[in-house]
């Protein structure tokens, strides 16, 4: 190979090694580090797809964990950091059983789209979010409110309308005494 060769690939050579960092930098950034769920960015991209694709039977949930910091101050952040963790799985689990996607919204508030909702509703999903955690020689309390709007109730199947009603829904299942899920719209 020539020195004018050299010239010409080196460059080349070293913007694809750049591309591929970024690439990958790129992915880790839309996927949370504790849980492994995409983060709000990713999961909107996908949840909005799949909204469109099955806008008759998709549903939005929302779950935010019922006593969070009260876990955390209690067991330590660590313990915080598994009920998360936990969490996130058992509903990726749920989700990915009804060809969903599920995200970390932020703090202790996940969402996930579903393309079809099951006959219980979210029965199972409540089973799950509320079994105990064995941590180190404890069992910690897992609770979750859960919010649900199916968007084929709404005007428009838009991703921010469905979760502008799961929120409200989550909420008015938080003002039940919590550990619930309040169906929506």
């Amino acid at each position: 190979m020539d020195l004018h060769e050299v010239a010409t690939v080196a460059p080349l050579l070293g913007w694809a090694v750049h591309s591929g960092i970024l690439t990958r930098r790129l992915a880790s950034a839309r996927r949370d580090p504790l849980t492994g769920l995409h983060t709000r960015a990713g999961w909107t991209a996908r949840a909005e797809r799949l909204i469109g694709r099955h806008p008759e039977t998709a549903a939005v949930l929302l779950v935010d964990l019922d006593h969070f910091k009260d876990l955390n101050d209690t067991h330590g952040h660590a313990a915080g950091d598994a009920a998360l963790a936990a969490t996130a799985d058992r509903l990726r689990t749920w989700s990915a059983r009804l060809h969903g996607v599920t995200g970390r919204l932020g703090g202790d508030e996940f969402a996930a789209v579903v393309c079809h909702l099951p006959a219980d509703g979210t029965a199972g999903l409540s089973a799950e979010l509320h079994r105990p955690l064995p941590y180190r020689d404890a069992r910690l309390p897992l609770a979750a409110s859960v919010g649900l709007c199916r968007v084929a109730d709404l005007p428009l199947p838009v991703l921010t309308d469905a979760l502008s009603a799961a929120d409200d829904s989550m909420y008015l299942a938080k003002g039940h005494g919590r550990r619930g899920i309040h169906p929506g719209r």
